[in-house]
């Protein structure tokens, strides 16, 4: 079987309901390297990048005022939890560390008390506290979807891949929202991708 525009869609008509998902949003720096290893993790069924975390009503990546890059997930609870997520996002990056743009800082969203349970079981289990690290932990205010050629910004790069969701005729909401769109984003970035339920991968990663 190769990768067809029948292939996505019938891999994207597999794909869990947003009610039977949780969404987890985290700052990791430049949001395109985060949305793509995330994407292909199991149990994480959508991704999108975006601005959170400031003020000014309407962000855009040339004008973010105090906002800064970040990217949310939609999971599966019962496939990946939460704490498997937030451990992932402290393996990215160096919790006593904070770059001073904001646009890059590192930054934990919560956006539900258990979420915000799990953060504080995580950080008193590795010895750490709120007020003693660099990353910021704060309660989710909004989050503003980014410009359609940030999304799945691995994939676009893939003129091959690309062509068949645009075949399938997807558009940009579409791929952002796509299973398929998430998994094949990973992949092309270099991530391992599980490829039970029929998606189809290349043969090779090289951006085209």
């Amino acid at each position: 079987m190769t990768l067809t525009p029948t292939v996505i869609r019938e891999y994207d008509e597999q794909a869990p309901e947003s009610d039977e998902t949780e969404t987890a949003t985290f700052a990791l720096g430049c949001f395109w390297g985060p949305d793509a290893e995330f994407g292909a993790v199991d149990g994480v069924v959508r991704t999108r990048v975006g601005y959170a975390g400031g003020t000014k009503s309407d962000p855009s990546y040339h004008d973010l005022g105090d906002h800064t890059e970040a990217f949310q997930v939609d999971y599966v609870p019962e496939e990946v939890s939460y704490g498997d997520l937030l451990e992932r996002a402290f393996r990215n990056h160096d919790p006593h560390r904070q770059v001073r743009k904001t646009q890059y800082q590192n930054i934990v969203f919560t956006d539900t008390s258990v979420q915000q349970d799990t953060v504080e079981e995580y950080l008193e289990k590795n010895g750490l506290s709120p007020d003693g690290i660099e990353t910021r932990i704060e309660e989710l205010s909004g989050f503003h979807t980014a410009e359609d050629y940030h999304q799945k910004y691995n994939l676009r790069s893939r003129g091959t891949l690309i062509e068949e969701f645009e075949d399938a005729g997807y558009d940009d909401k579409d791929i952002r929202e796509s299973l398929a769109a998430a998994k094949l984003n990973g992949y092309a970035s270099g991530h391992e991708v599980d490829t039970e339920g029929g998606l189809e991968l290349p043969d090779d990663r090289t951006v085209r």
